[in-house]
């Protein structure tokens, strides 16, 4: 059996990784050891390690004994560990779910159910970076991938509403943090009949723009508020968050596809999982809308049509219904007055799922069969 190395298994997209792992029974088919960057030589959590102690995480030499690293550290980690790993000559797989390598020509960004045959083109050549893509960018992708590989799709406009949790552990421990002030501020209100909404509304809106609210991590309210804003600020009107929707999009996706342009913005909002994305998608060509749903809904397993009425929309196409769930929902398809060829679609899937750890699980899998 293959010797698989686990870095950053304990953090959030690690911790969403190994429940998977578990899940599935993946570890049966593997020699599992854990490393550790802060508590080196304790002993492991997980039984069926291998080794009963928590590895050194820096050690190259033991790391070099692995035929599969499997890191969730985050790119600070890579970019100090895998160089020098790969100069003391070790030719194994890593795994990556940081986006570091994303970009670069000896990796590949794996999301299986789209480019399969990327990566076993890939693997052929001799590639040995596997990399996790953006979570909007995978979301959307197989939201829509009946219609991809039916290669209708012109452009892709998504303005995306991303949870706290994207931002990592802590933005969701300020989320909650300031959701609680804001309650806090008219709590001994709220059941009061007579007490004017507008009075608590001047209240909660003090609050929120008071010095005292938390936001040591996202530097500005995200309760009863949001950020049109996530990542870099590229120079250019853009930031990093949006380019990568279109240049991740297309490395993805390969020559096995169209070209396809993505654009749109970024939001931050006050929901603690799941990514929704609001997508305006030109079509190549005219189509039903029958059609169009069919296409949706028979391009993969996981994604969950949602006819375009209210009820079943308000129940069934949110954060709070999809939250950890592999499935995508996929809903509000309808034609838009722009012209026959184009429709909307609103999409909502968890993104420590299918957006972080499930491709990666995937493609642990594959290289464990290969």
């Amino acid at each position: 059996m293959k010797k698989v190395g686990f870095i950053g298994w304990r953090g959030m997209v690690g911790s969403v990784l190994m429940q998977r792992i578990e899940e599935e029974s993946n570890y049966k088919d593997i020699e599992s050891f854990f490393f550790s960057t802060s508590q080196v030589g304790q002993a492991c959590p997980k039984e069926y390690a291998k080794d009963p102690i928590l590895l050194d995480a820096s050690d190259i030499y033991v790391l070099s004994k692995m035929d599969i690293i499997l890191s969730c550290q985050g790119s600070g980690y890579t970019k100090k560990i895998l160089k020098p790993l790969r100069k003391s000559g070790w030719n194994g797989h890593w795994i990556d779910a940081a986006s570091e390598l994303r970009m670069n020509d000896d990796a590949v960004i794996v999301l299986d159910p789209i480019n399969q045959k990327s990566i076993e083109k890939a693997f052929d050549k001799g590639i040995k970076n596997w990399v996790g893509g953006n979570c909007t960018v995978s979301l959307m992708l197989l939201a829509i991938q009946g219609l991809i590989s039916e290669g209708v799709v012109e452009w892709v406009s998504s303005m995306t509403y991303q949870a706290a949790s994207g931002a990592g552990a802590e933005n969701m421990r300020e989320l909650l943090l300031q959701m609680g002030q804001l309650h806090s501020s008219v709590e001994g209100k709220l059941n009061i009949k007579n007490v004017n909404i507008l009075d608590l509304d001047k209240e909660v809106q003090g609050t929120i723009n008071s010095k005292n609210l938390s936001t040591d991590y996202f530097k500005v309210p995200l309760a009863g508020s949001l950020i049109p804003w996530i990542d870099d600020d590229l120079g250019d009107g853009n930031s990093r968050e949006e380019w990568k929707g279109g240049t991740e999009t297309n490395k993805i996706l390969g020559s096995e596809f169209n070209s396809i342009n993505v654009d749109g913005i970024c939001v931050r909002t006050g929901v603690m999982r799941s990514h929704s994305q609001a997508l305006t998608i030109k079509l190549n060509q005219s189509l039903s809308l029958e059609s169009i749903n069919d296409l949706i809904s028979s391009g993969n397993s996981w994604v969950k049509l949602i006819p375009n009425v209210k009820d079943l929309s308000m129940k069934e196409l949110s954060p709070a219904a999809v939250s950890g769930k592999l499935e995508i929902a996929v809903g509000r398809v309808k034609k838009l007055n722009f012209g026959d060829n184009y429709i909307s679609v609103f999409t909502v899937g968890d993104q420590l799922l299918w957006g972080a750890a499930e491709p990666i699980r995937r493609m642990l899998k594959i290289l464990v069969n290969k």
